[in-house]
């Protein structure tokens, strides 16, 4: 069980520093230029809170783009969450996930006979 043990948390320590590469480098693309990364530090803010945002922000972000890089595989997922959205009473937000969700059902089915891309046959 030791060994077992070993490999898995030495996959999950070399899948996060992949992770954290990217993360980086995400970040300094977005800000554009490495003189601005440190108004990333928000060194008026208490660091805590600032902490709890980042780690929030990164969860919505990392869906996102899960959500966004293939939309057709997540049809009902969108469809069930603007339904949930309007139904709770946040109707804005709800019509705000209406592109993503017309886009989903928009985009083609794909089928691994399909090859990689989804066009070839």
């Amino acid at each position: 069980m030791a060994g077992v043990d070993g490999v898995l948390a030495g996959r999950a320590g070399v899948a996060g520093e992949y992770v954290a590469g990217l993360i980086a480098a995400a970040e300094l693309d977005t800000v554009g230029t490495p003189r601005k990364l440190p108004m990333d530090l928000w060194p008026d803010q208490d660091p805590a809170l600032v902490q709890e945002i980042w780690n929030r922000a990164l969860v919505v972000g990392v869906r996102a783009g899960q959500l966004m890089a293939a939309p057709r595989l997540y049809r009902d997922k969108l469809t069930r969450l603007q339904g949930e959205l309007a139904e709770a009473g946040f109707a804005a937000m709800g019509r705000t996930v209406g592109p993503a969700v017309g886009a989903a059902w928009r985009a083609p089915e794909w089928h691994p006979v399909d090859g990689e891309d989804g066009r070839e046959h």
